[in-house]
């Protein structure tokens, strides 16, 4: 029994070994499969070397079109929706009718105070003909002329509430959502219809801090629709902003006035432009060049075969280029290309 046990024991111990050596095996052969970054080797990029040339006749920022007034038009009374006479994309005219409203009971409550009006006309004649003569006194004379009065208030008020049942445009638009349908219970401040005018079109750009003195109040710019390139539109400027966004930008918001058949919709993308008459020099460099983050923007410099970071600060953005306004000058040499596995301070190998 004893040497059973042991040779039991030494059969244990040998596959356990086994098992051990095949795993140190297998963990060699992972590890010889596995790349090994060697951060010493040379990162093989695209170069360029930093120039002055003339910025362009046209500074463009690019921007969106948003609707000059847009509404969701509800009900100041609670009914049943018996008609809508629009759907979406129908043209309106301001103070055209939209939905009629359930107005069967008001009219019916109106017709029952026009009846209480006529015998309290008759009334108060009657009254003014007997006071006359010393038949009755004034004061139901006074009651008849106050009930009388109470009454065409109560006539007015339903007239009011009748007109009400009426949802009509308040101002000249296209449909631009249909949000109940015949049928429908209306409530007060619940959306029935969408109304957007575009006859008319704000435009808003963001400006850096740098050229905000290139814009004018209530002076004449303009504006193209990415979609139609081919024909500008002119934009007043009515707004810039006070505040800064996140990017150190500053909004500038334009009054456009839509083409007669509103070929630009509200989203459309566009440029504003503005004409450059100076001629000016500057340093440009391709955006894709640019890595960091919107709040610090960065380059890599090429000093000493080795990759750089560079802060820099960015006035425009023209097309696919950026205007340095500081962080760069004449005679640096920028990575343009191979940022893959890119540091501060990695050897670089310049590729032609």
């Amino acid at each position: 029994m004893n040497w059973k046990r042991i040779i039991g024991l030494l059969l244990g111990a040998a596959l356990i070994a086994f098992v051990v050596i095949k795993l140190i095996s297998n963990k060699e052969v992972a590890q010889d499969r596995v790349y090994q970054y060697d951060k010493e080797q040379a990162i093989n990029v695209r170069v360029d070397s930093i120039r002055y040339e003339f910025i362009g006749d046209e500074l463009s920022y690019s921007g969106t079109f948003e609707p000059n007034k847009e509404s969701k038009l509800s009900s100041e009374l609670q009914g049943k929706i018996n008609a809508i006479f629009v759907d979406v994309g129908s043209y309106v005219k301001k103070g055209q009718s939209l939905i009629q409203l359930d107005n069967s009971l008001l009219k019916l409550q109106l017709q029952t105070v026009e009846v209480q009006i006529e015998g309290l006309e008759a009334d108060f004649e009657r009254y003014q003909i007997l006071v006359k003569a010393d038949a009755i006194q004034g004061v139901q004379l006074e009651k008849a002329e106050l009930g009388l009065k109470s009454a065409k208030v109560q006539k007015a008020t339903l007239l009011e509430q009748i007109s009400k049942t009426i949802i009509k445009a308040p101002f000249d638009g296209v449909i631009t959502a249909k949000l109940s349908e015949v049928g429908s219970f209306a409530a007060p401040g619940v959306p029935l219809l969408q109304l957007t005018d575009i006859s008319t079109l704000k435009f808003t750009v963001n400006i850096p801090e740098s050229a905000l003195s290139n814009f004018k109040l209530n002076n004449t710019y303009s504006i193209k629709a990415d979609v139609y390139p081919d024909f500008a539109l002119d934009a007043s400027l009515i707004m810039v902003g006070s505040k800064a966004n996140m990017g150190s930008s500053f909004p500038v918001q334009f009054k456009v006035k839509n083409t007669s058949d509103f070929k630009i919709k509200s989203g459309m993308f566009g440029k504003a432009f503005l004409s450059n008459e100076n001629q000016e020099k500057g340093i440009m460099i391709p955006a894709s060049a640019i890595v960091g983050t919107s709040n610090q923007q960065q380059v890599y410099l090429v000093k000493d075969n080795k990759a750089v970071l560079q802060n820099i600060s960015v006035s425009e953005r023209i097309q696919n280029k950026a205007l340095i306004s500081s962080g760069l000058k004449a005679g640096d040499v920028i990575i343009t290309n191979g940022f893959i596995n890119l540091y501060d301070g990695a050897n670089v190998s310049i590729k032609n």
